[in-house]
């Protein structure tokens, strides 16, 4: 069984920005209550995520010698 490979194009921090800024207008249509925090927790995991790869990815992040 041979897996399917993907190339990505865009970076995962790009990829996870996009997503929390699609996340925040989709909470902005719902009213306020369970669905919304979902939502918006949902964004704010997703920014995390993007700094913590950014912040891995940086140059001056030098692995142990």
């Amino acid at each position: 069984m041979r897996r399917h490979r993907f190339k990505q194009t865009v970076s995962l921090e790009e990829r996870l920005a996009e997503q929390a800024q699609r996340l925040r207008q989709e909470a902005k249509s719902f009213p306020p209550g369970i669905e919304r925090e979902r939502t918006i927790r949902k964004a704010r995991q997703a920014e995390t995520g993007a700094h913590i790869s950014e912040w891995l990815n940086s140059p001056g992040l030098q692995p142990p010698r």
